[in-house]
C-alpha cells in the first residue's frame, strides 16, 4: 500500500502532480490535502479526476483532507503551498512568506508522518529544502527540493529539438540553484555518447542562446500563460516515482550539502544523487572546469545568503 500526500493539492502544480502520479498507476492512495477553506476545491478535483480515471480503468484512492491525521503512514509528502511566481518575480521575491508555510507544514509532518521523505517544489526550492530540514529535523537523505531536475530535463529537450535527434541520445545535467545562478554542466554533457565539445566541430549549435532560453523558460511561460503547469508536474512525478519503485536513478535534485560537493557546506543546493526509496542513497560525484566550479561557488553564496535571511526572519517572527 503506497500512500503520497500532497501539501498544496489545489493549487496548479499540486492537482497536476496528483492527475499525473494517479495515471501512472504506480501509487495506491494520494491525499489531497488543503487548508480547510480550499477543502470543497480539492473535493471538486477528485471528483473530476475519478471520472478520467474510470476511463482508464484505474483505481488510484484519492482522499481529499484538511486534517492532518490523514497525512499517517505516507511514503511521500510532497509540499507545493505557497504564493506562486508571477511574471517579473524572481524565485527570492517569494522566500519569506513561502518560508513560513513551509514552517509549518513540515513540523507537522514530523509529528504525523516521521516515516515519511518530504519532497519540496515550493520557490525558492533550495532556500525551502533548508527550512525543511530544519523544521521537521529529518535526516538530510529524507528532504529532498525538486533542484534543477526540470532545469536538466528542458536543457535535454532543447539539445534535442535543436539537433533534431532523439532525447535519449541527450546526457546533460544542471547543478546549482533552481534560477539564475544555475550552472549546465556543459563539460560532461553528451551527444550519441560523444562530449559536447568534439560535437560541436562537426555541428554548429548556438550553446549560449540554448543557455539563455534555459535561465528565462519559467518566466517566458508565465509570461505567456500565467503558470508552469505540465512541465513540473511531470518531473516532480518523476521523482516520486523513482523514489516509490526504488529505481535508484541518478536525477539532480536540491539537498543539503556538508562539503560532499567541493566542499561546500550549510546550503541546499541541486546536485545529482542516487534516489531510493529511503530518500537520497548517495551524492554522485561531479567534475567541473574553472567555470563550472566558480559559478557553482557563486551559487552557493548566493542561496545560502537568502537562506539565512528567511532563517533569522523565521525565527524572530
Amino acid at each position: 500500500m503506497v500512500k503520497v500526500t500532497i501539501m498544496g493539492s489545489t493549487g496548479v502544480i499540486g492537482k497536476n502532480v496528483a492527475f499525473t502520479l494517479a495515471r501512472a498507476d504506480t501509487v495506491d492512495e494520494i491525499v489531497m490535502f488543503a487548508r480547510p477553506q480550499s477543502i470543497d476545491k480539492a473535493k471538486g478535483e477528485t471528483f473530476d479526476m475519478y471520472d478520467a480515471l474510470a476511463a482508464e480503468d484505474i483505481d488510484c484512492e484519492l482522499t481529499p483532507s484538511s486534517n492532518y491525521e490523514d497525512i499517517k503512514n505516507s511514503a511521500i509528502v510532497l509540499i507545493t503551498a505557497g504564493t506562486p511566481r508571477k511574471e517579473g518575480m524572481n524565485r527570492r521575491d517569494l522566500a519569506i512568506p513561502n518560508a513560513k508555510i513551509i514552517k509549518e507544514y513540515s513540523e507537522q509532518i514530523a509529528l504525523y508522518a516521521p516515516d515519511s521523505i518530504i519532497l519540496i517544489a515550493t520557490n525558492p526550492v533550495d532556500v525551502m529544502t533548508t527550512v525543511a530540514l530544519k523544521y521537521s529535523g529529518f535526516d538530510k537523505k529524507k528532504v529532498i527540493g525538486i533542484g534543477n531536475h526540470l532545469d536538466s530535463l528542458r536543457l535535454k529537450a532543447y539539445f534535442s529539438q535543436f539537433l533534431n535527434i532523439n532525447s535519449s541520445e541527450v546526457h546533460t545535467r544542471v547543478i546549482g540553484e533552481h534560477g539564475d545562478h544555475m550552472v549546465p554542466l556543459l563539460s560532461s554533457t553528451t551527444i550519441g555518447g560523444i562530449p559536447l565539445k568534439y560535437f560541436m566541430k562537426s555541428v554548429d549549435i548556438d550553446v549560449k542562446r540554448l543557455i539563455h532560453r534555459l535561465r528565462n523558460a519559467g518566466n517566458t511561460i508565465i509570461s505567456k500563460k500565467g503558470a508552469t503547469e505540465y512541465g513540473p508536474a511531470f518531473a516532480i512525478s518523476n521523482l516520486v516515482s523513482t523514489i516509490i519503485t526504488d529505481s535508484h536513478k541518478i536525477l539532480t535534485v536540491s539537498t543539503y550539502l556538508d562539503g560532499e560537493i567541493e566542499d561546500v557546506s550549510g546550503v541546499s543546493l541541486g546536485v545529482p544523487v542516487v534516489l531510493s526509496k529511503k530518500g537520497i542513497a548517495m551524492i554522485v560525484p561531479i567534475h567541473m572546469n574553472d567555470y563550472e566550479n566558480n559559478k557553482f561557488y557563486e551559487a552557493s553564496r548566493i542561496v545560502k545568503e537568502t537562506t539565512d535571511e528567511v532563517l533569522e526572519a523565521l525565527n524572530n517572527d
